[in-house]
């Protein structure tokens, strides 16, 4: 007859045949019940990382019957915790993650009890239940630690004040602007233009400090700015806000990126007073996760992914409010086009051409001109990509979809091509 601890190794070794749908469900769940842990694509991507890294863990401290004192919270675990603390994200917020995570293992582990004898049913349980909250409360502990001093840190620091302001006024309460302009050094009062930065490659804290201050001066001039305001999001990130001189006469679009720099730049619109310091913002953060999801399919392609992208909002409008929900817009995209959709540098090829033959109001000679090529090129490249649309040249009767989703292939790449 088996031990309670072999039978308790035997339902770990289920669980972890099945840790990838654990994960998944998790991460599901924890995003659709926290909101404030829903950020963007890498903060998500952290998260993913400290589940995956915990449900192993978890199965192993379960299997192996240590000691509960020996455990040691995973790295991607701590370095989630420090990105919350970061961004001013409550630590309730990461702790009722952890325990809507013990919660759904539990749940998978009741689901196997019906192959357990009857009579080691409630031992097993008992057992599981106990050294499952072992391990939470071990974690949860060291998480929270890690959590706590770096917060202190981030809070002392000239960059943590900043943010804590930043995210007061980007928040929907009552603000004290006067105090804020103060703090910040920054006046709301005026046209702003909101960015978000990163860098193309690994880079240290120093080097990015560097980098977003060369920026901010090169776009400073550029936009003939009144005044900047460079905030950290985190160790890997910053936004930067300029307020625009008020006489006008300047065109944000023509902010592209300074000589040598390596960063990335998602930039929003312009808007007035608090109100649009807050939707360039925003607008600036859709157009990051645009550009993210881009640059991650394009990781095992060209170049494109390792050179700094400066994408303005007014470029990616139609497809901003896609960006949360690419099931839809890929089931979108392959309905339009049909076999245009599939990937690979043909389908890339023809659907680019497409994309500005149409752009440029069906002129062969315009779209010729901006892609450098001769006009018979197009020609005849437009007529392969028609043919490959679901209904041939009658889908380009009213080819609003079909721009639609020419556009959103362009932006997003293979996350939502077949």
């Amino acid at each position: 007859m088996p031990t309670e601890q072999a039978q308790v190794a035997q339902l770990v070794d289920r669980l972890g045949a099945d840790r990838h749908e654990i994960v998944a469900g998790m991460v599901q769940m924890v995003l659709g019940q926290i909101s404030d842990l829903d950020h963007d694509a890498a903060t998500r991507s952290l998260l993913e990382a400290s589940i995956a890294e915990n449900v192993v863990a978890a199965l192993n401290f379960l299997k192996q019957d240590f000691d509960a004192d020996l455990l040691e919270a995973p790295s991607s675990a701590l370095a989630y915790a420090r990105v919350l603390a970061q961004r001013d994200v409550p630590q309730s917020a990461l702790i009722r993650a952890y325990r809507i995570g013990h919660a759904q293992v539990l749940d998978h582990a009741l689901g196997y009890l019906d192959e357990v004898p009857s009579e080691h049913r409630a031992s097993l349980v008992v057992t599981m239940v106990r050294r499952s909250a072992q391990y939470i409360d071990q974690i949860c502990e060291q998480v929270g630690r890690t959590y706590e001093r770096e917060r202190e840190r981030w809070v002392a620091s000239q960059g943590g004040v900043r943010q804590h302001w930043v995210n007061e006024l980007l928040g929907a309460g009552a603000v004290d602007r006067a105090a804020a302009e103060q703090a910040l050094r920054y006046p709301l009062d005026a046209v702003h233009v909101a960015c978000k930065l990163w860098p193309v490659g690994r880079m240290s804290s120093f080097d990015l400090v560097t980098a977003v201050e060369d920026v901010r001066a090169h776009a400073g001039t550029v936009l003939r700015a009144r005044a900047t305001l460079v905030v950290p999001t985190d160790e890997h990130e910053a936004r930067l806000w300029l307020a625009l001189p008020a006489s006008g006469g300047v065109r944000p679009e023509d902010l592209v990126p300074p000589q040598g720099t390596l960063l990335h730049a998602a930039i929003g619109r312009p808007g007035a007073d608090l109100a649009g310091f807050r939707a360039s913002a925003r607008q600036a953060a859709r157009v990051k996760e645009i550009l993210a999801t881009r640059l991650g399919s394009a990781q095992n392609k060209d170049a494109q992914a390792r050179r700094p992208r400066w994408v303005h909002y007014v470029e990616v409008a139609p497809v901003a409010l896609m960006a949360k929900d690419l099931g839809a817009v890929r089931d979108f995209v392959a309905v339009t086009l049909g076999e245009l959709a599939q990937s690979g540098t043909r389908g890339d090829t023809l659907r680019e051409t497409l994309r500005t033959f149409l752009t440029q109001h069906r002129s062969h000679a315009a779209a010729a001109q901006t892609m450098n090529l001769h006009r018979n090129s197009i020609q005849y490249r437009v007529r392969q990509a028609t043919a490959l649309l679901p209904d041939g040249a009658r889908s380009l009767d009213d080819d609003f979809n079909v721009r639609v989703a020419l556009l959103a292939a362009h932006w997003f790449g293979d996350a939502v091509l077949t």
